[in-house]
C-alpha cells in the first residue's frame, strides 16, 4: 500500500471520521470499514474501486465522484445532505441511500435493497438504474431517469417534476401525491397507480392496473394500452387515447376517452355528471355500453 499528497490507495480504514473533512483527495482501492461517517464533511473527492462496509459514510459532503465502488449492506443511510455527487458503475447494497441531496448523477447503478432510498432530493439524473425496494424517490423532485427499473411499491410518493424514458415499473401505488410526471416508452404494473396526481401523462406507455389512474387532476395519455386493468379514472380529469380494450372504466370526473372497446362502463349519475366526459371507441361492447 502506498499514500501520496492527496491521494490514498489501497488503504483499510477504521474507526469513526477515518477521514473527516477531508479536501481535495483521491481515493483508490480503499476500504472504509467499521467506523461511522468516515467522509463526513468531506469536499472534492474522488474514489475509484473503493468500498463502504459502515454507516454514514458521506454525509455533508460536497462535489464528490465515485466510480467503480461498492456500498456493503451495513453502509446504510450512506449519503445524506450531500450536494453535487456522481456515482458511475456502483453496486449499492445499502438501504435508506440518498436523503435530502442535491445535484445527483447517478449512472449505471444497481440498487438491490433500496428500501426508503433517494428521499427528499433535487436535480437527479439517473442513466441505467436498477433498484429493489418500496418508497422510492419519495418526495424527491426535478429528476430526469433513462433506463429504469424497480421492483418496489409507493415508489415517486410527493414527486415533483419527474421525466422518465423507458422504464420497468412493478411498483403499487406508484406517482401517489405526485405534480406534474410524465413517463414515456415505458411498462408499469401496479394496483392504484397514480392517485391524488396532478398533471400525470404516459405517452406511448404500457399498464396494467387495478383501479389505476383514479383521483388524478389532468391525467394525459397518448398512444398507450391497458392490459387486464379494471375500474380505471374514477373521480379523474382524462384526456386519454388506448389502443386495444379497456377491461372497465367507473365514474370519470371529465374530459375525453378514446379507446379500440370498453368492456364495462359505469357512469353514476349520483356520483358524477355523465355529460362532462366524452366517451369515443370502436368495439361493439363499447358502442353499446356508450350508446
Amino acid at each position: 500500500m502506498s499514500t501520496e499528497t492527496n491521494k490514498i490507495r489501497q488503504e483499510y480504514l477504521t474507526g469513526e471520521r477515518a477521514l473527516f473533512q477531508a479536501k481535495e483527495m483521491e481515493i483508490y482501492d480503499t476500504t472504509f470499514a467499521d467506523g461511522e461517517s468516515p467522509l463526513k464533511e468531506s469536499r472534492d473527492i474522488k474514489l475509484y474501486g473503493s468500498m463502504f462496509k459502515w454507516k454514514y459514510p458521506l454525509w455533508y459532503s460536497r462535489d464528490i465522484l465515485a466510480e467503480d465502488c461498492t456500498w456493503f449492506e451495513m453502509a446504510r443511510a450512506g449519503v445524506w445532505y450531500t450536494d453535487n455527487i456522481t456515482v458511475k458503475n456502483a453496486l449499492i447494497e445499502a438501504p435508506k441511500n440518498f436523503r435530502r441531496c442535491q445535484g445527483v448523477t447517478l449512472d449505471h447503478v444497481d440498487f438491490p435493497n433500496a428500501g426508503e432510498t433517494l428521499w427528499n432530493c433535487a436535480d437527479v439524473k439517473m442513466d441505467h438504474v436498477t433498484a429493489r425496494g418500496d418508497y422510492f424517490a419519495m418526495n424527491s423532485r426535478d429528476m430526469v431517469i433513462h433506463d429504469f427499473q424497480l421492483v418496489g411499491n409507493y415508489s415517486f410518493d410527493g414527486a415533483k417534476n419527474i421525466e422518465i424514458h423507458h422504464a420497468k415499473m412493478l411498483s403499487k401505488d406508484a406517482f401517489w401525491n405526485s405534480e406534474n410526471i410524465t413517463v414515456y416508452d415505458s411498462f408499469i404494473s401496479g394496483e392504484y397507480l397514480g392517485w391524488n396526481a396532478k398533471n400525470l401523462t404516459l405517452i406511448n406507455c404500457t399498464v396494467e392496473s387495478l383501479q389505476g389512474m383514479c383521483y388524478i387532476e389532468n391525467l394525459v395519455m397518448k398512444n398507450c394500452r391497458l392490459l387486464n386493468t379494471t375500474l380505471a379514472f374514477e373521480y379523474s380529469t382524462v384526456d386519454a387515447e388506448i389502443h386495444g380494450k379497456i377491461d372497465s372504466v367507473m365514474n370519470p370526473s371529465g374530459g375525453i376517452i378514446r379507446a379500440d372497446e370498453i368492456g364495462e362502463l359505469i357512469l353514476d349519475k349520483d356520483k358524477v355528471d355523465p355529460a362532462r366526459t366524452k366517451i369515443i371507441c370502436g368495439g361493439a361492447v363499447c358502442a353499446k355500453e356508450c350508446a
